[in-house]
């Protein structure tokens, strides 16, 4: 959900600027044709070839430790390669909707900028970066990054941008609760028929406690919806996003599920219209069971409501058939020269691409109290992510076990980005989802035909 993206991710680091530096030349020529591709793997870049690069993403002021931690990274970097100047740009947010479209057509962005992976595919079919598909040999685990979600930057053979962070939905629950609903933590449910019947029994403790909740307001509603059709293998849009597809088995099956918890079995409870801020403080405060959930609301939960980490596991997707990813990547204005895409490159391996560096530097991260042990983002394969995972665990300053069901998930579980016109399809369905949870009668087969047609008339005027 870009809107979560920008409260939730971004508020980790992110810069985006209206600057026109992002032409700032080099003062060596490699030979190279900036985004062209072809000619095969590009050559390291000259160390005696001084290059200035500008970077978004900073982090803002506001954010004390994050922006510390970035300058020291720059610091370190330029330590490595003095021939290599970065330029760090901190407006805040990193990416304003709005404007992102028309900074991206009018050429203003840094060399190397930030871009959501819903954003992707649409800045490569504009042509609005560069190709970068003959350097990213450079990278030592190139190899190694999650296929899936370099998928997000590539248009057939072509690579047009590097991920920097993911997060991927899954079941977030109380083990405290499970407990004393003679559950077992150790075994969250993996379906969504067990999902309801533990929803039950841990409904049935009373003193106000709800054994599942769900959102259904303020397009929230709509992006759980989509995450839950994802993990019943549904779709929201046919896959040439021109028409609506979730009038379906999957589509009935979601709101069927929500309908009997909400009356049949009243583990959901009385208060609906639920937003991330009401579940949250639930959590945190014992009294909710389970939501669907994203790694990174548990340290929110602690921090904003005083939760306690051990009271919290994560679990995979109910269905496992897929999930709903998000996140965030740089790709490079395609006025960037060679030599600055390579000095690029070299930054975001040193910051986002290396076990043990920059925002994997778990250790510099468990000194500044930050937290440390969620099993996102999860960016590599292989050797990479081994190493990344020993690093992360003996700096955990969280109860990594918890997390264990969603970190030993399916690794072939199909990942899935939000569908097109992604906020005006959830405003829709918003209302379908508020509907079954807050009138016992709501034909839900109506609700869905109509919700059909208004959403092929939103994708019909963006076609």
């Amino acid at each position: 959900m870009r809107r979560r993206s920008l409260a939730i991710l971004c508020a980790t680091a992110v810069a985006l600027t209206t600057t026109a530096a992002c032409g700032s030349s080099s003062s060596g020529k490699s030979g190279d044709t900036g985004g062209k591709s072809g000619g095969g793997a590009a050559a390291a870049l000259d160390p005696n070839t001084k290059v200035s690069i500008t970077v978004g993403c900073q982090p803002p002021k506001s954010s004390a430790v994050l922006r510390t931690e970035w300058n020291n990274d720059v610091i370190a970097f330029q330590k490595l390669h003095p021939n290599i100047t970065i330029v760090s740009k901190d407006a805040f947010p990193c990416d304003v909707p709005a404007t992102f479209t028309a900074k991206l057509a009018g050429g203003q962005m840094e060399n190397a900028f930030y871009v959501y992976l819903t954003d992707a595919k649409n800045v490569i079919a504009n042509g609005q970066a560069a190709d970068i598909t003959k350097y990213v040999g450079l990278l030592k685990n190139y190899a190694n990054i999650q296929p899936q979600l370099m998928n997000v930057f590539k248009d057939g053979d072509k690579v047009y941008g590097l991920p920097r962070t993911n997060y991927s939905m899954g079941l977030l629950y109380s083990r405290k609760l499970f407990q004393q609903a003679g559950l077992d933590p150790a075994k969250p449910p993996t379906t969504w028929q067990e999902v309801q019947a533990d929803a039950k029994k841990i409904a049935a403790l009373g003193n106000g406690i709800v054994g599942y909740a769900d959102y259904s307001a303020s397009n929230q509603g709509g992006w759980h919806f989509t995450t839950e059709m994802y993990s019943q293998g549904g779709d929201v849009v046919s896959p040439d996003g021109k028409k609506a597809a979730f009038n379906s088995p999957q589509g009935k099956a979601v709101l069927q599920n929500l309908q009997q918890m909400r009356w049949t079995d009243n583990s959901m409870g009385t208060k609906q219209l639920l937003q991330i801020s009401d579940v949250q403080p639930m959590m945190a405060t014992g009294k909710l069971g389970m939501y669907v959930s994203a790694p990174d609301n548990v340290p929110t939960i602690v921090s904003q409501f005083q939760g306690k980490y051990p009271d919290y596991g994560l679990a995979p997707l109910p269905g496992q058939q897929g999930t709903l990813i998000g996140g965030d990547g740089y790709m490079f204005n395609p006025k960037s020269t060679p030599d600055q895409i390579k000095a690029g490159i070299m930054w975001l391996e040193f910051e986002n691409l290396t076990p043990g560096k920059g925002q994997f530097d778990w250790a510099q991260k468990k000194i500044d109290k930050q937290p440390v042990g969620l099993p996102q983002p999860n960016i590599f394969t292989g050797a990479p992510a081994a190493e990344e995972l020993q690093i992360r665990t003996a700096n955990a300053n969280m109860p990594v076990a918890n997390y264990k069901p969603f970190a030993d998930g399916d690794p072939s579980l199909k990942y899935r980005l939000e569908p097109p016109q992604a906020q005006q399809i959830y405003a829709v369905m918003d209302g379908v989802v508020s509907a079954v949870l807050t009138n016992k009668n709501a034909n839900i087969d109506t609700l869905l035909s109509q919700a059909e047609t208004k959403v092929n008339g939103i994708l019909a005027n963006a076609n």
